[in-house]
């Protein structure tokens, strides 16, 4: 295909070969040579291609689709696909089209009677059924095409059902099933669908047909019928859309079993007892089956008929549908159905075997995207918000269940488990995670709860013997409280010594029988009790042997008791063999799980302006804040504005009035009234003069400056400010974050997203000081940039809290925890009762002194200075008079300047206000006095103190029911990473609090995230691909239109830099700065240019490498990334400021390993900041990034535009990147960096004369790998005699003979020897050093 390529239509190929119609009959999915942008799409003409063209091109755009890749960039596609409907990609090609295969004059293929009973259901659908057949026998088309247009589903369901019924139960079938694709979950789709899909009777005849016996074949469709009956019977009101309670299902259950009672009761006699019996008695499988089995077909279809689901049986005539046809019809229909929170709640959350290989359910990471899977969709629409938080459990669940399944086939293949002579188990290996169970018992089966079949609660003791290294055994003994484990039975069928192949079935080869899941409650002592977990050391115990009590899943326990009395089949529980643990950051699923159906269980509020639009319906801009009823016409800015002209700045096109008309007091900060828009009055003015007037009015400010009030005459007192001068587009951002509604702001790479968030925080604080603010993010890293900024804010350090195990990483001595912030308020309240001891040394109690010493004395003050009426006071007996002098002794002096009365009053009563904010503070803290122990008050802290509360999105899904459980409660919410996050983890904040009233006292929801940056990490392709689970909320609200606030301006990286990302966004420039600083504008030394794209070839022959699946590797890249690193370092660049990345992790441990062998303790080199990928770099940056790209055969996952903004975004002022430029300058979605990145040579150009401090124009091109790397070895040689040579100087100093009886004078050598540097015994020292480089040479030697 390159080669093709590269004769008929690679974009940098000379003399191409003429247009040649054949080279399109080919299949191809390569998307890695412009085979559709440049070949095809450019060579195709309506009359003339043939159909086999127009199917490649269906099947790269299909490709396309599939790899999250932009299709119709080119050109408009959907005029040359009239006549294809492509179902993967149904709403992105004609939507339109499909939209009239499904609307209501679908109906008329329904049965006459069932047409008219739905008809009469909702009464205005019959009116509308009216003007349909009216307009119908107006219409000039061909009535034959319009009845072809509404009866295509129903067509194509009987086309269906006669190729499903074809099947035999068994044997070779030849025929393919024609795959029947539509979505029921969808309400548009849905709407009139459902009512046609049911008088079709599709699930009955799916339900009998032959296939569903077939056990290989018939396993997948048998569980996307599970999903299709699942969905056709979803507890919503088709027309409406309203959810349906428990109690509305019921009733509608019970219409249609009186329904069919009275249909017996007046024209089936031998019904009779059908009829007359309760409800209850009758709506069961069993029963309906014993009442009706007995029944003649002919019988059953006049029955059917009565109900409008068959036509009417002609007199004389035999029914045509079988027996069992009949009676499936009307009992499926009719049989009493568990509520699917019934079917959650009895849900297991650990997956089992069963689940765990199942590929139709938990594809493997080889899934093509070809086929269909039984898995949930995340679309852009859901049905109600139980079906939101269904399909996010099920898929959740899903990767939750496929990383078990990787962590444990690798502790089993580690194990290799082997059959024993005896024809037991025994194990050839060891595994960190893993431990072979010694004994197993099931200690607890305790009752079920009140309402419930399952037992309450099952405990068993699982003991092991530790006979380890001990740092191991002590992450088994530090196995702490809700841990998750897993018990593993094997029973290998290989002999001893056998060798595993990987590549072969894993089950199979291990002889895996059962996998169960368990949670950990402790550690057994000596005594057989559980070691809680606590501030006192855990005893020590003899033995390696340990026992663990753990808890089970009741609901699988009982499954699993259920299947062994009833069908004999074996007690797991009596089979286990091995326990694993895995790494406590990736087990907290079942947490999730839990909140998920907690969730699910009780009523979930959102706010009325928010529900609509998170189901993706309704406008989608009616949450801005410019359409929200309760808009803040006056907002404070604080510190935002650094001066009226940034404010004049910030608002370009709008009228600035400001109310002071000094010049002198025309100083921040602003408090803005803008204009809202009233559209009741609106409606009412007619007049032109009133428009042009309402016109002028919206587009004019009124600002007014003010006078911030003293806080005291301390420095600590002044309020800490803003520095930072932000744009207008950050303006409407932070202006759009203070105003309730929906706040959604792409920030690109560099564009300031921290400082809005921050500058939004503080202003809600200072606007709003009795609300509480939540802030959530996807890492702890992001968390705690955040956090150490709110800190350099106006903030008060008593209302910050930061939840989660994150706050140790925060730069800074002070505890934000909860448990560091009760120490601060019991320290902090000390100090003011010490303050309030200098005011006066004898006091009862610090509210008594207030009242009666502090506001009697002040009183009296404000008496004697407050000017009387027609006198006036003067200035010197404002200080003479103030009662507070002695303990104010310790501030700058003189505390009063004398200069005028005003300005004395104004430090007067600023001093008041530090007194006055001491006895308010020691009111609030006084709760700590009488809650004694540490959790009392640090729930206190949470629920009442704290106004801005922090925690990454995995804690509060983890804790979501302890925070409600303690009255957690909070005004808004500001999310950053949004588009990081997945859609369930954004959803779960919020819902951290219980509804007030039956609402949600929600006000505003900050999301601040970048979509064209990476999505949230899902590792299986299928789910990813498939299930379109990388989807975040963010995203999903960018796509529905949700308006957004694009941040235009970067201040991270060069010019040059940025270039190479901004056509990603819509105008994204520069801050002035960038243009500026002396860092943006000299070059980087030793380096040619600023960012080039080097072009790496096979070393040895051999390009990419592939050791295991997906871990790709390139020798030749990784060791042109070191040589680089270590010429840079050579040149003086520090190690901090450079960082590699990659794009694969076999790259990532190959370049560590040549890292460790070439700079490992040297202290030339060192390590450099980071080695990683470009996907756990993403939020980070530094100064100069050098980027190995890997593959050559395959363009892979760098074809996501996503994940190449995110390489190209990391650098500030340096980017350096090894790749195959013939492979990725084919690739059609990477031609806007990659025509940037070849307009330079690609060759690597250095200066190697030119050191960090200093500049040199000679230059020098490297050709290859092993040239840098020779010029490597030559610099480090020529550094490493120099410094020999130094060495050997200083010696011969130290040792050179001194006369006796002359005074010894210091050479200058040993006067520049740093003190406590020992000079006694240089040649110890310089022999380990001149070991170590000798080792050094000898590994770059041998490369060499």
């Amino acid at each position: 295909w390159f080669q093709l390529a590269n004769k008929y239509w690679a974009p940098h190929a000379k003399n191409k070969l003429p247009f040649d119609p054949k080279v399109s009959y080919i299949h191809c999915c390569i998307l890695d040579i412009q085979y559709l942008e440049n070949y095809l799409w450019v060579n195709y003409t309506p009359k003339v291609s043939s159909n086999a063209y127009l199917m490649s091109i269906c099947c790269i755009v299909n490709e396309k689709f599939r790899e999250n890749v932009p299709a119709w960039e080119v050109r408009n596609a959907v005029s040359h696909l009239k006549t294809i409907l492509y179902v993967h990609n149904l709403y992105n090609l004609i939507r339109e089209q499909v939209q009239q295969l499904i609307s209501l004059p679908m109906w008329m293929c329904l049965l006459p009677s069932r047409l008219q009973q739905e008809l009469k259901k909702v009464p205005k659908l019959q009116k509308f059924w009216n003007l349909i057949k009216k307009k119908c026998d107006k219409m000039d088309a061909d009535p034959a095409e319009a009845k072809k247009e509404r009866t295509f589903l129903s067509a194509l369901i009987k086309k269906f059902l006669g190729v499903l019924m074809s099947i035999p139960p068994s044997g070779k079938q030849k025929k393919k099933c024609i795959p029947l694709g539509f979505d029921s979950a969808l309400l548009p789709t849905r709407r009139w669908f459902n009512t046609v899909l049911d008088d079709s009777h599709l699930v009955v005849s799916c339900h009998l047909s032959s296939l569903t016996q077939r056990e290989k074949e018939g396993h997948l469709f048998c569980q996307l019928l599970d999903m299709l009956k699942f969905y056709t019977g979803f507890e919503i009101n088709d027309q409406t859309g309203n959810a349906l309670t428990g109690k509305e299902m019921t009733t509608l259950h019970y219409d249609k079993i009186l329904s069919l009672q009275r249909a017996a009761f007046a024209h089936f006699p031998e019904l009779q007892d059908f009829a007359l019996s309760n409800v209850a008695a009758v709506d069961t499988r069993e029963s309906l089956t014993k009442h009706f089995g007995h029944l003649s077909p002919n019988t059953l279809h006049q029955v059917a008929s009565y109900l409008c689901l068959l036509p009417e049986l002609p007199e004389g005539q035999d029914t045509t549908y079988e027996k069992e046809v009949l009676l499936e019809l009307l009992v499926s229909r009719h049989e009493r159905r568990i509520s699917q929170i019934e079917q959650l709640n009895q849900m297991p959350l650990y997956p089992t075997e069963k689940i765990i290989w199942d590929e139709n359910i938990v594809p493997t990471e080889y899934y093509s995207g070809e086929g269909c899977l039984a898995l949930p969709k995340l679309n852009l629409q859901f049905l109600t918000l139980h079906d939101y938080l269904l399909r996010n459990f099920n898929l959740f669940r899903l990767e939750s269940t496929y990383e078990i399944r990787q962590d444990i086939e690798d502790v089993v293949w580690r194990m290799k488990p082997w059959q024993s002579e005896y024809g037991g188990a025994v194990f050839g290996g060891w595994a960190r995670m893993a431990q072979m169970i010694t004994s197993f018992s099931i200690v607890e089966v305790a009752k079920p709860n009140i309402g419930e079949s399952w037992p309450a609660r099952v405990r068993a003791d699982v003991t092991v013997n530790l006979n380890v290294q001990d740092h191991i055994k002590h992450e088994w003994e530090g196995l702490r409280k809700h841990d998750v484990c897993f018990l593993i039975t094997v029973r290998p069928n290989l002999p001893y010594g056998t060798r595993f192949d990987r590549r072969q079935p894993f089950v199979e080869q291990t002889g895996l029988v059962y996998v169960r899941g368990c949670e950990v409650q402790g550690m057994l002592d000596d005594k057989g009790r559980v070691i809680e977990e606590g501030p006192d050391p855990k005893p020590k115990l003899r033995g390696d042997a340990r026992t663990f009590r753990v808890w089970l899943d009741p609901n699988q326990y009982q499954q699993d008791m259920t299947s062994s009395i009833q069908s004999g089949t074996e007690d797991p529980y009596e089979t286990f063999n091995i326990i694993m643990r895995r790494k406590p950051k990736e087990n907290n699923f079942k947490a999730v799980l839990e909140t998920i159906r907690n969730l699910m269980n009780t009523e979930c509020v959102v706010p009325d302006w928010l529900h609509d639009i998170i189901l993706g319906y309704g406008d989608p801009g009616s949450a801005h804040y410019s359409k929200m009823p309760n808009q803040i016409s006056t907002l404070d800015f604080n510190d935002t504005f650094l001066s009226l002209d940034h404010l004049r700045l910030c608002f370009p096109g709008y009228t600035i009035k400001v109310t002071e008309e000094n010049p002198n007091l025309q100083v921040f900060p602003f408090r803005i009234k803008f204009p809202v828009s009233n559209k009741a009055d609106k409606v009412k003015k007619r007049k032109a003069d009133e428009e042009v007037e309402d016109k002028e009015e919206g587009m004019t400010l009124i600002v007014e400056p003010y006078v911030t009030l003293n806080r005291g005459p301390y420095p600590y007192n002044q309020p800490k400010r803003n520095t930072i001068q932000f744009t207008p587009t950050q303006i409407e951002a932070i202006r759009a974050g203070m105003q309730p509604g929906l706040t959604m702001v792409v920030g690109p790479p560099g564009t300031g997203k921290t400082d809005v968030a921050v500058q939004i925080i503080s202003n809600l604080y200072h606007n709003f000081p009795e609300q509480r603010t939540l802030i959530v993010t996807h890492s702890n890293q992001a968390l705690n940039q955040l956090f150490e900024k709110i800190m350099a804010l106006d903030i008060d350090e008593r209302h910050l809290l930061r939840l989660g195990h994150g706050e140790e990483e925060l730069e800074t001595e002070k505890d934000f925890s909860r448990y560091g912030r009760v120490n601060y308020v019991l320290a902090r309240r000390l100090e003011l009762l010490r303050e309030v001891g200098r005011l006066q040394e004898s006091l009862d109690t610090a509210g008594h002194f207030y009242l009666y010493q502090v506001i009697s004395r002040w009183e009296e003050y404000m008496s004697k200075v407050r000017p009387k009426q027609g006198k006036t006071v003067e200035v010197q007996a404002v200080a003479a008079y103030f009662p507070f002098h002695k303990y104010f002794s310790n501030a700058p002096q003189p505390v009063f300047k004398g200069r005028s009365y005003e300005e004395d009053m104004d430090i007067a009563e600023g001093c008041y206000r530090h007194i006055k904010k001491i006895f308010t503070q020691l009111e609030e803290f006084r709760a700590f006095e009488l809650l004694r122990s540490g959790l009392d008050r640090s729930k206190y802290l949470l629920v009442k103190e704290a106004k801005i509360i922090a925690m990454t999105c995995t804690h509060a899904a983890l804790k979501r029911h302890d925070l409600v459980e303690l009255g957690f409660k909070y005004d808004n919410i500001l999310m950053e990473e949004a588009a990081q996050i997945l859609e369930i983890e954004t959803f779960i904040p919020l819902l951290l609090q219980n509804p007030e009233d039956g609402y949600s006292r929600l006000k505003r929801w900050i999301m601040i995230g970048d979509h064209h940056q990476l999505p949230p990490v899902i590792k299986n392709m299928a789910f990813q691909k498939y299930s379109n689970m990388e989807q975040s909320l963010f995203t999903r609200f960018v796509r529905l239109g949700v308006p957004t606030i694009d941040l235009d301006a970067q201040g991270r990286a060069r010019a040059s830099l940025c270039n190479l990302y901004n056509w990603r966004y819509k105008h994204l420039g520069n801050l002035p700065h960038v243009q500026q600083l002396p860092e943006f504008q000299v070059p980087n030394p030793g380096l040619t240019f600023d960012f080039q794209l080097i072009n790496v070839e096979d070393f040895n022959g051999v390009g990419e490498s592939e050791p295991n699946p997906y871990f790709y590797q390139n020798l030749a890249e990784a060791e042109y990334t070191v040589a680089l690193y270590m010429y840079m370092r050579l040149l003086g660049y520090p190690a901090d400021r450079i960082s590699i990345l990659t794009t694969y992790n076999g790259q990532k441990h190959l370049i560590r390993d040549v890292i460790n062998q070439r700079c490992a303790g040297n202290p030339f080199f060192s390590q450099p900041n980071k080695v990683t990928t470009v996907d756990r770099f993403q939020g980070q940056q530094n100064d100069y990034i050098i980027l190995s790209l890997v593959r050559t055969k395959a363009v892979g996952h760098l074809r996501d535009v996503r994940r190449l903004v995110v390489a190209m975004s990391r650098a500030r002022l340096g980017l350096y990147i090894f790749a195959r430029v013939s492979l990725f300058q084919n690739c059609f979605e990477l031609t806007p960096v990659f025509n940037q990145l070849t307009a330079r040579p690609m060759q690597l150009h250095i200066r190697p004369h030119e050191y960090y401090s200093q500049e040199q124009p000679v230059y020098q091109i490297i050709k290859n790998m092993p040239e840098m790397t020779n010029l490597v070895y030559n610099m480090y040689m020529h550094m490493i005699q120099t410094s020999q040579k130094y060495k050997q100087v200083k010696t011969l100093d130290e040792f050179t003979p001194v006369s006796s009886g002359e005074p010894q004078e210091e050479t200058p050598m040993e006067q520049d020897t740093p003190e406590g540097e020992a000079t006694s015994e240089p040649n110890s020292e310089d022999t380990s050093e001149k070991e170590e480089n000798q080792d050094t040479i000898i590994h770059i030697w041998d490369y060499c």
